[in-house]
């Protein structure tokens, strides 16, 4: 798939997920769509998981570490056929199984996730599984920047490092903003790429939402270290009055503004098409 067809793909899957938030009357919009084409990349060009191969021991692991932006990910293992388009209809609703964050019993979920600073920690175990078993899959997880927060993910951090887990990659969604505002004011991170490269893993910094440049840096190899992807990010991409506005971090759109979202992808993608 090239970068016209995700670009295309991610339009598409942008939609499915705000509908599909709409239709379940919560969910975490906009840290969603800032990790989209993230996710897009991720199950159309890197992973090497399929509805047909989740069972097989040599398949590649993704865990959402960010789980409460999970609607982005049922939009994408909806595409994929790993379930039903249909099923995304059920989200949070009576006796679903597709609750608000990543539960096994949804196909193609390695891992239930939800509370904050796990994804990274459980992917170790992960990685250092396939060191000792000498296999080849790789482990990824998305790590929300507010996540960092949570003093779990910089013990991984340093148990990576001393496993030589050059088979693990951590993304971070960076869209600097969290519920209640910036990451930099409510608990500041940065240097971020200083932190993680004495931590002793390969940084990479990229544009989290350049498909080239994300497609290198999940599938470059490394140096022999962990790899730490920066993909920085714009929270609610694709949808202007969502775009770095703190209050979508978790919101649900009115049928107006369900109507106007879907109307500025609809015409960005015809625009693309033109271009094309």
């Amino acid at each position: 798939m090239n970068d016209h067809e995700l670009q295309l793909k991610s339009f598409a899957l942008r939609r499915s997920m705000l509908q599909t938030i709409v239709g379940a009357g919560a969910g975490h919009t906009g840290g969603g769509l800032s990790c989209m084409d993230i996710l897009n990349v991720l199950y159309n060009r890197v992973l090497n998981v399929s509805p047909q191969t989740f069972s097989d021991p040599h398949r590649d692991r993704y865990v959402q570490s960010k789980g409460h932006c999970v609607e982005a990910l049922y939009a994408v293992l909806a595409d994929r056929g790993f379930f039903p388009a249909a099923d995304l209809a059920t989200v949070c609703h009576y006796q679903s199984h597709y609750v608000g964050h990543p539960t096994r019993h949804i196909p193609g979920i390695e891992m239930n996730t939800g509370a904050l600073g796990h994804g990274l920690p459980i992917c170790i175990g992960m990685a250092l599984t396939a060191k000792m078993d000498s296999a080849s899959y790789r482990v990824f997880t998305l790590l929300g920047d507010g996540e960092l927060a949570e003093g779990s993910n910089w013990e991984a951090g340093l148990a990576a490092a001393h496993y030589k887990l050059d088979n693990l990659v951590a993304i971070l969604d960076h869209n600097t903003l969290q519920i209640s505002g910036h990451t930099r004011d409510v608990m500041s991170n940065e240097p971020l790429d200083e932190k993680w490269r004495a931590f002793g893993w390969e940084v990479r910094t990229v544009d989290g939402h350049d498909y080239a440049t994300l497609t290198q840096a999940l599938t470059e190899p490394s140096s022999g270290k962990p790899v730490f992807v920066i993909a920085n990010t714009v929270k609610g991409k694709g949808v202007s009055f969502m775009e770095n506005v703190a209050k979508w971090h978790h919101g649900v759109p009115s049928a107006a503004e369900l109507e106007e979202a879907l109307a500025e992808l609809n015409a960005a993608e015809a625009k693309q098409k033109e271009i094309a």
